[in-house]
């Protein structure tokens, strides 16, 4: 799977160099193995704060804080990529990932994330499986996939993803692509004559991309079933298909502009624009999205007095110091003063309105790439 260059010129000079700097350990007689990771240390601070809510009312109660400034791990990863060529046509590959956090000693254990295996064919395509982002983001929400925090406010890689799952991704067709994959669920570990026993289920999504020049378009899905399965696993899901579209045009070498649309159905509407720009040893984001509830999520706002309509927008900028170490500073604005929950796959328009003290969120440090 790859990003186009749009996206990773993202992080500008430096993304690309990132994986430059991956080292081979092994390479003979058609296999390859080889080595790559990144230590990423930096300090945080605003964002909204957590509500704390009555089990028995739903009313907010309280507040947890987040906003604090906070020094942190800033997803540092350790990982091995290897290939082995059958023939001309065929290749096979695997990728294992660790995820471990650096911020404080015998935190946790380490979170596994990005390890799969596969074949590649140039004449039928590749297909994969094992834990893996949603095709959903390599997709359509690629383009926008550009800060190393937040600020993607269209569907993400780990959703209904990473885990349990099987993709196809076809050849390369003058510069078209189509994308599908499989999350598995199994009924396994329920209560034999429960509903979340009853059978496997599946949420799948996809999409296809067509890429000439510096232009790249995209149209992609992705299921959000609620099952007692799926919930069981991986929360409950807003049983909404999410549907979305994207466009990004590389203007002149280095900077590039997107646009996109994202859909949940009768639950949101999502459209973002956004641009990269790369000099030298400097890159910068910057992206505004307009989110608004629709449906019957916009009638249970307006009849609670709540916003229906927020506006979020994020920034970046990244200097690179050599080609192993740069540093970064981004900033996010949520503009969401007030959270609205409610379930939105019944018909109970109730809810609670949850004060989060929003605050314009901020992340700066440093990371090493081997």
């Amino acid at each position: 799977m790859k990003k186009t260059l749009l996206a990773t010129a993202i992080a500008g000079a430096l993304g690309a160099s990132a994986a430059a700097q991956a080292a081979t350990v092994y390479d003979q007689d058609g296999t390859r193995l080889d080595l790559y990771g990144r230590i990423a240390l930096g300090v945080s601070g605003g964002g909204p704060n957590d509500p704390i809510v009555d089990e028995d009312t739903g009313e907010q109660i309280g507040q947890v804080k987040r906003n604090g400034s906070e020094f942190r791990d800033v997803y540092s990863r350790f990982g091995l990529r290897g290939t082995q060529q059958i023939n001309s046509d065929l290749t096979a590959f695997g990728n294992f990932e660790l995820r471990p956090q650096l911020d404080e000693v015998n935190r946790g254990g380490q979170q596994v994330r990005n390890s799969y295996l596969g074949l590649r064919s140039n004449s039928f395509g590749t297909i994969q499986a094992g834990n893996f982002d949603s095709f959903y983001l390599n997709t359509v929400s690629a383009p926008f996939d550009v800060y190393l925090d937040r600020g993607l406010e269209f569907t993400g890689g780990s959703h209904r993803a990473r885990g349990d799952s099987v993709g196809y991704i076809t050849p390369n067709l003058a510069g078209f692509q189509v994308f599908l994959m499989g999350k598995h669920y199994t009924g396994n570990g329920a209560e034999v004559g429960s509903e979340g026993s009853n059978s496997s289920k599946i949420n799948a999504a996809g999409g296809a991309v067509y890429e000439t020049g510096p232009l790249r378009l995209a149209l992609g899905f992705a299921q959000d079933k609620d099952d007692d399965a799926i919930v069981a696993k991986d929360g409950a899901g807003t049983g909404e298909n999410i549907y979305g579209g994207s466009a990004s045009y590389e203007f002149v070498p280095g900077f590039s502009g997107r646009l996109g649309y994202e859909s949940h159905e009768d639950n949101e509407r999502r459209i973002g624009v956004g641009m990269s720009y790369a000099v030298a040893d400097w890159a910068f984001n910057l992206d505004y999205y307009n989110i608004r509830a629709d449906g019957e999520n916009k009638e249970a706002r307006q009849a609670e007095g709540a916003d229906t309509t927020r506006h979020s927008w994020a920034a970046g900028a990244y200097y690179k110091v050599s080609s192993n170490f740069d540093v970064f500073a981004e900033v996010h604005e949520a503009d969401q003063d007030t959270i609205f929950d409610r379930d939105t796959t019944g018909s109970d328009l109730s809810g609670n309105l949850r004060d989060t003290r929003d605050s314009v969120y901020w992340l700066t440090g440093v990371r090493y790439h081997f």
